[in-house]
């Protein structure tokens, strides 16, 4: 499909890369000096004041023309009951019976108009994999998106927006042979 530099590894991958965030909008509103006390941030969870509580799940939008799914890495808030629910289930292999958790959208997610406070569900998988996000169908781009999917063009938009360069495999072969690889 794509080749693309991971911003993690800094290796060549094949594939969609994914966007994606390391802690919700609200980390943002505690002052840089007061996040160590105020703040529980992992890769996965973020608690707040001990109060307002948060899980890092998968907005797949489908891609209309490639067998593929481009992920939103992306936070939604949680009540205090369903985030210790969360907590709970998260490290058993078999989770994904379980009932979803209602919640909101707490990813500000240019370019599209804001997303922060979109009314979401999280479904929690099998096997280690983070939660899908389930935006409610409303008219929103973003959630319209997640419901239709997108064209390979429009990904593209998304990854120009980002600066994130990928390449097709034909794309790559030419890079090659100009340099004489």
């Amino acid at each position: 499909m794509f080749r693309f530099k991971c911003a993690s590894c800094g290796d060549f991958h094949s594939g969609i890369p994914d966007i994606g965030w390391s802690y919700p909008v609200y980390y943002l509103d505690v002052p840089e000096a007061q996040r160590e006390d105020r703040c529980e941030l992992t890769s996965d969870v973020c608690v707040i004041d001990d109060k307002w509580f948060f899980v890092r799940g998968c907005l797949e939008i489908p891609i209309i023309d490639a067998d593929e799914v481009f992920a939103w890495g992306a936070w939604v808030s949680l009540s205090e009951a369903d985030f210790l629910r969360f907590v709970e289930l998260y490290d058993h292999g078999q989770r994904a019976g379980e009932d979803s958790f209602l919640g909101w959208f707490s990813t500000y997610i240019e370019p599209y108009p804001n997303t922060v406070k979109l009314k979401a569900r999280a479904h929690l998988r099998d096997g280690g994999i983070r939660p899908f996000i389930e935006l409610e169908p409303t008219d929103h781009p973003l959630a319209v998106e997640q419901r239709e999917g997108i064209t390979l063009e429009r990904l593209r938009e998304i990854y120009r927006f980002f600066k994130i360069s990928v390449f097709t495999e034909t794309q790559v072969q030419e890079g090659l042979r100009s340099a004489g690889g």
